[in-house]
């Protein structure tokens, strides 16, 4: 398409209940197509596309039409045998060369085609889904999606998982079942990576893309922090719904599955997420869901979406919980004598919690033990290493509170 003139979205049209596709002046124009001027019609069915291209012996001729005393060509195709092979469309690019002008689908109906296409043979044909993964951290999105296939006897391949930390790709490498031998690690900012165009054209597309954009600028504790008001402003991350959304367009995932923080549904990044798949021909599918309704010790809620194919179905309600269950901390806190090194006072959590207090701000200790039945969200800061389970994380307010319970119980 080096040698284009011009391009446009045209909609198929209907005339006496007949599609139709109508062309006029400048895509007309800067091809040579003149009023008068006769062409034909070539039907290229294994290309989806007609070519329709300038010949002194053509059956077809160019119309035209005045505007403003100026002679404008136009070009009427109206024929359900030429336009069959565009049913069920809206619309089609259309793009001029000289001497020539195509037709085909525009490029989301071509990639909505090519992704229902390829799932729909992987499916009949018993082969692993393929899955690709952004902000990875250590996988756990990735192995409960990977397990969750294989419950409906799907199974799964991961293709690519990518995060700006090269230790926890490692480890994920070594420690998680959904990574094999063939997982390409990507371990680069995000943002470098989607606009990376040479690396990021020899990258596969996949079934299904999942992820979650670093919540660091929408979460509470975050905007905090950095004194932001608004999700995006965070300097760091606030930005990479951007590059998000270019590695979806490349990848061309049938599904997309994303997380993050409640307040991450409210921000600007996200109507940005759910316009722009709604144009790239997804149906956004969204809820907030609660780790307690599955009967786990941590409480953590989170925005979950879902976007799927238009053709494909899905419903959130289709989610199934398990039957509830009492659980407490103590029962799977590690046993650790009173006497035991790794405990601790954690004087400096209760010392920040004193200044905060008078500073106005809203630090404050989680204090549980044994016979809690929930505990705080994990941060992301928390590493407990053996020999130190109370001081390791780079951000030592964020500690998980079952930590803390080890330390002062």
């Amino acid at each position: 398409m080096t040698d284009t003139t011009s391009y446009v979205i045209r909609s198929i049209g209907s005339n006496r209940g007949v599609p139709r596709i109508w062309l006029e002046g400048r895509v007309a124009a800067t091809a040579g197509f003149e009023p008068h001027k006769r062409f034909r019609v070539l039907v290229e069915r294994e290309k989806t596309r007609l070519v329709l291209k300038l010949d002194d012996e053509g059956n077809r001729k160019v119309s035209q039409k005045f505007k403003n005393d100026k002679s404008i060509p136009v070009i009427d195709i109206n024929s359900a045998e030429v336009l069959d092979m565009f049913e069920g469309l809206k619309e089609v690019r259309v793009w001029a060369i000289k001497g020539g002008i195509c037709i085909a689908p525009s490029a989301t109906e071509a990639r909505i085609k090519t992704r229902l296409e390829r799932i729909r043979q992987k499916i009949d044909a018993g082969l692993p889904l393929s899955v690709g993964s952004v902000s990875h951290g250590g996988g756990i999105l990735s192995k409960a999606i990977h397990d969750g296939l294989n419950l409906g006897n799907v199974s799964s391949k991961l293709v690519f998982a990518n995060d700006i930390r090269e230790e926890l790709l490692e480890h994920a490498s070594e420690h998680n079942p959904s990574w094999d031998e063939q997982t390409i690690m990507l371990s680069a900012p995000m943002q470098e990576l989607a606009f990376d165009h040479q690396f990021m054209a020899c990258l596969p597309q996949v079934d299904l893309l999942e992820g979650g954009i670093p919540c660091n600028g929408a979460s509470v504790a975050g905007r905090a922090k950095a004194g932001t008001e608004c999700a995006e402003a965070h300097e760091d991350v606030g930005h990479l719904v951007v590059a998000f959304l270019a590695i979806v367009a490349r990848v061309n995932p049938a599904i997309v599955v994303l997380e993050n923080v409640p307040p991450y549904a409210s921000s600007s990044s996200m109507w940005i997420i759910r316009h722009q798949l709604r144009d790239l021909g997804y149906v956004v599918h969204e809820t907030m869901m609660d780790s307690r309704d599955w009967n786990t010790i941590e409480s953590r809620k989170r925005m979950c979406m879902t976007a799927v194919t238009r053709g494909m179905e899905f419903s959130m309600d289709a989610i199934e919980r398990p039957a509830p269950q009492a659980v407490k901390l103590g029962d799977v806190m590690e046993q650790i004598p009173e006497d035991d090194p790794r405990r601790s006072e954690m004087g400096y959590l209760k010392a920040k919690q004193e200044r905060d207090i008078a500073d106005g701000k809203g630090f404050k200790m989680q204090i549980v033990n044994a016979e809690s039945g929930q505990v705080g969200t994990i941060g992301k800061g928390y590493r407990p290493t053996r020999g130190d389970h109370c001081k390791q994380g780079r951000n030592k307010a964020t500690h998980h509170a079952a930590a803390r319970a080890a330390c002062q119980i």
